[in-house]
């Protein structure tokens, strides 16, 4: 059951349905039932503009597998509407699994779901979540959280790493990675959501220098890339250039750095049979023995047990 609202984003309602329509229609397993649910029921504009047509929440009856609740552009708004939190609550208690996508974990936040209990949500708005509800442990850098039954996930494309993990969950790896095919899509994104602000920072930032070197370091992974390299690079002196790249980017230029080198070293781990010692080399770590201390320090395991998971069979 996904539950949407006026400003819901779309892709997170659509994402998940996806993949469970999907492996519905690919994989040998009962076919999961999907319903759309609304406080008011009825055609529900989305974000883009784009309707979808729901059934009143309040004429849900009965046990619920797994809740979906989206977010979307009006989270403040949606928060405040007791009518949709107190509905939340209540299917929530009736559900096997509780989720959310996005900023779909302020309402279970505000329904009281999250207490006590460790969430997610759009890297952007983790800073609001944990300030207006402290007493969620909130953890900025997971594409997605589960925490016993409750599972929620990062921003809108998110919500399709989500649903499959749920689905492998309900029948296995091996069936999710089907669904993942058919999508053409990763069956887990490698890293955090931190990597991919990081990565994709350099289409945001506003300083012209800043924004040039960060489109150049992704393919310059074995240049200098100290401090001193690289604010001789931009034109500013040391300590101009790290204030004003934390200012654009809102991390160190050492933490963005290896952020890019595990992004491009976890791509090769799952891609290509190429060794520790050249992958190692190739994303300007130097040795296996500082790249193992990277991935123990950012993702807690290692590059061999990455492979292992998540690399070519």
């Amino acid at each position: 059951m996904i539950v949407g609202f006026p400003s819901a984003q779309i892709l997170d309602v659509t994402g998940p349905l996806e993949v469970f329509s999907t492996a519905s229609r690919f994989l040998p397993i009962p076919r999961y039932a999907t319903q759309l649910v609304s406080v008011d029921g009825g055609s529900v504009v989305s974000t883009s503009g784009l309707a979808f047509a729901t059934d009143p929440i309040e004429q849900v009856t009965g046990d619920i597998d797994t809740l979906v609740v989206s977010g979307g552009r009006d989270m403040d708004v949606a928060a405040a509407d007791t009518k949709l939190v107190d509905n939340v609550r209540r299917l929530a208690a009736r559900s096997r699994r509780v989720t959310s996508v996005c900023s779909g974990a302020f309402l279970l936040a505000a329904a009281g779901v999250l207490d006590g209990r460790r969430a997610t949500t759009h890297w952007a708005e983790c800073a609001d979540l944990e300030r207006d509800y402290p007493e969620v442990a909130v953890e900025p850098d997971a594409i997605y959280v589960q925490d016993g039954n409750v599972w929620t996930s990062a921003g809108v494309t998110a919500g399709i790493d989500l649903a499959l993990a749920l689905v492998a969950d309900d029948h296995g790896r091996k069936a999710a990675a089907t669904v993942a095919r058919r999508l053409v899509v990763y069956l887990r994104r490698s890293g955090g959501q931190a990597q991919f602000s990081a990565v994709l920072a350099a289409q945001s930032a506003n300083d012209e220098p800043i924004r040039d070197l960060l489109a150049w370091i992704p393919d310059n992974l074995t240049a200098d890339l100290s401090i001193p390299a690289m604010a001789q690079r931009t034109h500013l002196s040391e300590r101009q250039f790290s204030r004003v790249f934390k200012g654009e980017v809102g991390i160190t230029p050492a933490e963005h750095v290896e952020a890019v080198r595990m992004e491009a070293a976890c791509r090769l781990l799952e891609t290509t049979l190429l060794g520790m010692e050249e992958i190692a080399r190739k994303c300007g770590f130097g040795t296996p023995e500082t790249m193992n201390r990277a991935f123990r320090r950012r993702l807690n395991t290692t590059p061999g047990d990455h492979r292992h998971h998540f690399g070519p069979t």
